[in-house]
């Protein structure tokens, strides 16, 4: 999952203007619109801006009316008390000339947040397991939707665009490119419970923990000095920052090609590498479309020169053809015959170029893409079909084997330096996406995140808990609960990968539970080894419920964990695991362990069950470390009784 690159901090330079607020005598946030959903039992902050000295705030579930003075600009901020979950309710503000929201329900509220995994729609590019009938049967009046729109801002903002101009009851219609997990979660709370539950998708997929982390959060923690450095120093002003930043961009990937070594590489004034040909011969092959990582180049960031030897047929000299390569992930730079055609970016975005007919004669040629990847997958992906080149309505197929060498390995070189334009940089989301609607109390927030953190675990630790408790400051919440959801199993099953940086992560992100009022939905048994967003969404939200459930409403009979270890004991060159309930093993044998021998080789031990909650294990050259379900793709089996996988663990 890769960040997107738009000037989105234009949008919050927008919303700093006085048009921030929707037309009216009163006028409110985006946010607060029609049909909305607010919590129970809670104080609610309406903030505005009217023309009038004062503004009165009436809700119709009763109780004394609100009345504060405008301050300067015409701005106010006034507090109203919500009772128990009922509705709908009218609410009026007036500075002399009523402003009404209607069709507002009083109920529970939760805030979802994170990257693609949950902000992956129903439809749109999700697609969901089931999700034509999933969508079909969406009616839902009990349910309220709100989408928070993508937004950037160097610093924090008092208002944010939203889709669908603002809260929306559940429907078909809306909830086809909303958030799967908020709203399957929001469909089961809002049946348990029996009152409305409005859900928040504030999401943006491809994006790491330090764009939702305050600049002070972001300060704890080592490793973004540069990034901040380049806020100070440039006083948050977005022009300043911008050019700066381009000025360390040029300087890094002139030693980025500099490092390959390459003698054929040499960098144009825009910081694009010029190929010449012919490259070398004998090179190896990796397949095309796919993604590298799961094939040629396991955990590979860098610059890739890739080159197809096609046979162009003779009725098609002197003709325009079209090259498709899918997408390329992140940027290309793609040549016919040694000549540049064209370039382009973006994970996501199809790569269709012309070749002139001039350029093209009937006969052997070469089609050759620099491929740059800065972080996570990289390659010419999507479908074999999209890989081609076609003349009239001829196709001669690119896809198989590419010959492929290697220019650059960023995994040598400093970070590059992370773009202030993009949803990547420090700070940009919390300010513009998540300090806006803390005027609005939840219950509680459910985040799904990590894939854009993988390989800087160590940092992820202390990162994701500094976020938890930016944003439980922020809400002057202290205990507000915090549900996140550990990322699934993904790219290649491995038997023994102790170096699994996917592990890691899922450990960095485990270790927030020393936080209170924290619960993970372990979800490495739903996972895809070919696409990093799971389809078993509904199953996801479930798990999510089942905590909701138990610890933030009290429901009984709830069982939101499987078991976990809570003893390892090491005697006669083996181990002895405790679990603290019953273990239900999927198959004849209980899989997905490795451990260390006391030659540091860690293999994959012998296993059985010595009882309902205690497993032996047994290796040749004895035991000093266990570990389970330490792999990109563990192969794990483990349950509890109630069918929830037991989480990867460390002993």
């Amino acid at each position: 999952m890769k960040r997107k690159t738009l000037l989105m901090w234009l949008m919050a330079l927008f919303l700093l203007a006085p048009s921030t607020y929707a037309e009216a005598k009163v006028a409110l946030p985006h946010f607060v619109t029609d049909s909305m959903v607010v919590q129970q039992n809670s104080v609610w902050t309406i903030k505005g801006r009217a023309d009038g000295p004062s503004v009165t705030a009436r809700a119709s579930w009763g109780g004394k009316a609100v009345t504060v003075a405008t301050q300067a600009g015409g701005r106010f901020s006034l507090q109203l008390p919500t009772p128990k979950a009922g509705g709908p309710y009218t609410v009026s503000l007036s500075d002399g000339e009523p402003t009404v929201l209607r069709d507002v329900f009083v109920g529970e509220v939760w805030l979802c947040s994170g990257q693609s995994n949950m902000e992956m729609p129903l439809g749109g590019w999700g697609k969901v397991m089931d999700y034509e009938r999933e969508i079909a049967t969406a009616s839902n009046s009990s349910v309220r939707l709100l989408q928070i729109s993508n937004t950037m801002a160097f610093t924090p903002q008092e208002d944010v665009g939203v889709e669908m101009g603002g809260w929306r009851t559940c429907s078909p219609s809306t909830v086809e490119d909303f958030s799967a997990v908020a709203y399957f979660f929001a469909r089961i709370m809002a049946a348990r419970l029996g009152v409305h539950v409005g859900v928040i998708d504030c999401t943006w997929g491809g994006t790491p923990a330090e764009a939702w982390t305050s600049f002070e959060g972001v300060k704890t923690v080592p490793g973004f000095a540069e990034e901040l450095g380049l806020l100070t120093g440039c006083g948050f002003d977005a022009a300043r920052i911008d050019s700066a930043y381009n000025s360390r961009l040029m300087q890094w990937r002139a030693q980025a090609l500099a490092s390959g070594g390459k003698g054929s590489v040499r960098v144009l004034a825009d910081g694009a590498p010029a190929l010449s040909e012919p490259i070398a011969t004998g090179l190896p092959v990796m397949a095309v479309p796919g993604q590298w990582e799961s094939g040629a180049l396991p955990s590979f960031d860098g610059m890739v020169r890739l080159r197809k030897v096609v046979d162009i047929p003779d009725g098609w000299s002197g003709r325009p053809v079209t090259l498709s390569l899918g997408c390329i992930d992140d940027e290309d730079v793609t040549y016919f015959n040694g000549v540049k055609i064209a370039e382009g970016s973006g994970y996501n975005v199809r790569r269709s170029y012309v070749i002139p007919g001039g350029m093209v004669k009937g006969g052997a040629a070469v089609v050759t893409v620099c491929v740059t990847d800065y972080e996570g997958e990289g390659g010419i992906c999507g479908d074999a079909r999209d890989v081609a080149m076609s003349c009239g309505g001829d196709t001669v197929s690119l896809a198989g084997g590419w010959e492929y060498e290697v220019f650059a390995d960023f995994g040598k070189l400093p970070r590059k330096p992370v773009s202030p334009s993009g949803s990547s940089f420090p700070t940009v989301l919390y300010n513009a996406m998540v300090c806006p609607i803390v005027t609005m109390p939840v219950k509680g927030v459910l985040w799904y995140q990590g894939c854009s953190n993988v390989g800087r675990s160590e940092q992820y630790s202390p990162l994701f808990r500094r976020l938890i408790s930016d944003w439980r400051e922020m809400r002057h919440s202290p205990d507000m609960p915090f549900y996140f959801v550990q990322l699934s199993a993904y790219l290649k099953p491995s038997l023994v990968q102790p170096e699994s940086g996917w592990a890691a992560l899922r450990q960095a992100q485990a270790d927030a539970l020393e936080l209170d009022n924290t619960a993970m939905a372990v979800t490495i048994d739903i996972g895809d080894s070919a696409d990093i967003h799971p389809k078993n969404k509904q199953e996801v939200a479930r798990r999510l419920s089942l905590i909701a459930l138990k610890r933030s409403y009290g429901v009984g009979g709830v069982v939101d964990t499987a078991p976990v270890p809570v003893s390892c004991r090491y005697a006669g060159g083996g181990a002895e695991l405790e679990f603290d309930g019953n273990i239900v093993v999927d198959g004849s044998r209980p899989q997905g362990f490795i451990v260390k021998t006391a030659a540091g080789q860690w293999v994959v031990p012998a296993v059985t069950v010595a009882g309902k909650r205690t497993l032996r294990l047994s290796a040749d050259g004895g035991i000093e470390a266990v570990r389970y379900n330490w792999a990109d793709y563990p192969l794990g089996n483990l349950r509890g009784e109630t069918g929830l996988p037991v989480a990867q663990f460390a002993r």
